[in-house]
């Protein structure tokens, strides 16, 4: 009998770690699965599929993301949420727009609420312009992101070149009315619907207001509030079970080139971890060879960064020189090499920064499935691999200028607290 009342299709790694996270701190238990599963696999309640989509052509987002609806629909999966970033990283052709409207027929539905405010990590939707921090979307530091620049802040606009159907804005006023306003609004509408959200509490008045809905668009903030209103509806739902006492020996590697991601690298190595920079122009030329034999000389414990970091300038010359698929690709088949060599040196605790790098590097562990510990930020849990491996997968914006330190702080208090 499948058992899955929540299904989520993710476009990145830690996208699906992210809406792991706050789902686990809503109290249920979430298997978050790296890819779509083949071969009979048994389903839990709330089940997070990870994908890699959200920069390959439309047409390739589309099908991997019908792949997994029809998986999570064979558990049985009531619920469906496709998961994107809370900064709606997106081009021009996608792959938001087209996501939602592939699910949205396969469904049989004609509307679709996007909501990818996370009011706790900055990002909030006023009269339907997303904001970072006190930023329009257009301003703020994603405007200079290397995969997908953000030049506008209104959602309706971004979305419209990538849908046929209609779109629409629920608005700030509605949504502080209550829940049965946004209900009424909602009738009203159909496609596409922006709903704003500025503070904790707009996202759970409208989680209220479509908790019924069978597909909600957006970012993982809106999904917390949900699992106990179901449970107050009368769906039974699992705790989380205990988890494993990570391994030992740590690594953080970075492809991240983020304006948090680079004060981070920076802090870590001002604080004492030791740091070896990977240069695509470099790994053009000579190849991994030099950074693999620096990581061969590190202690396994002691702190230790490989990082792609870099200021925009630098990456748009590298991009230049190669082509951006082809430097993108250098730093993420690098990075996920070095993982594996990590990996088999005995390191046992991971922090990846960066979407594209965490699905790099997932994969070249060969994860098929995921566990989800404690947040260290907000949206940011320890995962647990099958062999029990420690992997914080850290989308680029995302947590404090110590975020690495404290990481791994977290594992060693758990431990101690644990003896």
């Amino acid at each position: 009998m499948s058992s899955t009342f929540f299904g989520a299709i993710a476009d990145d790694f830690t996208g699906a770690t992210d809406l792991a996270a706050m789902l686990s701190r809503a109290g249920v238990a979430v298997t978050l699965r790296i890819g779509v599963p083949e071969g009979p696999t048994e389903a839990t309640a709330f089940e997070v599929i990870a994908l890699k989509i959200r920069t390959v052509p439309p047409e390739d987002a589309v099908a991997e993301a019908r792949a997994a609806l029809r998986w999570l629909r064979a558990q049985g999966a009531e619920r469906i949420f496709w998961k994107y970033c809370s900064t709606f990283d997106s081009t021009p052709r996608g792959n938001i727009g087209p996501v939602a409207e592939a699910l949205m027929s396969d469904l049989g539905l004609d509307r679709a609420i996007h909501c990818p405010a996370f009011p706790e990590n900055g990002r909030r939707v006023f009269m339907g312009h997303l904001y970072v921090g006190e930023l329009p979307l257009h301003e703020s530091p994603m405007k200079d992101h290397p995969l997908t620049p953000m030049k506008d802040s209104s959602l309706e606009r971004l979305l419209a070149p990538q849908v046929a159907r209609e779109t629409g804005l629920i608005a700030f006023p509605t949504v502080r009315a209550g829940a049965a306003a946004v209900r009424a609004a909602l009738d009203d509408l159909r496609g596409h619907v922006v709903v704003d959200a500025v503070e904790g509490d707009d996202l759970a008045v409208i989680a209220e207001a479509v908790q019924g809905a069978d597909l909600i668009c957006g970012g993982s903030a809106i999904a917390q509030p949900l699992p106990a209103l179901w449970r107050d509806a009368g769906a039974g739902l699992a705790s989380p079970a205990d988890l494993p006492k990570a391994g030992g020996g740590q690594v953080v590697l970075s492809g991240s080139c983020s304006a948090m991601t680079r004060a981070q690298v920076g802090a870590y190595i001002d604080a004492g971890a030791a740091g070896y920079r990977l240069d695509p122009m470099e790994l053009a030329k000579g190849g991994l060879e030099a950074a693999r034999a620096w990581l061969a000389t590190q202690a396994v414990d002691a702190p230790k960064i490989l990082f792609a970091t870099a200021e925009p300038k630098a990456v748009a010359a590298a991009q230049e020189a190669l082509g951006v698929v082809r430097a993108g690709t250098l730093v993420e088949d690098a990075l996920a090499q070095l993982a594996r060599d990590a990996r088999e040196m005995g390191v046992g605790r991971i922090v990846v920064a960066g979407g594209e790098t965490s699905g790099a590097v997932t994969r070249a562990l060969a994860v098929e499935s995921l566990r989800i510990g404690p947040e260290i930020a907000p949206g940011v849990p320890w995962c647990f691999t099958d062999d029990d491996t420690a992997l914080a997968l850290k989308s680029g914006n995302f947590g404090s200028e110590r975020f690495f330190a404290e990481a791994f702080e977290m594992l060693e208090t758990g431990a101690a607290a644990a003896e």
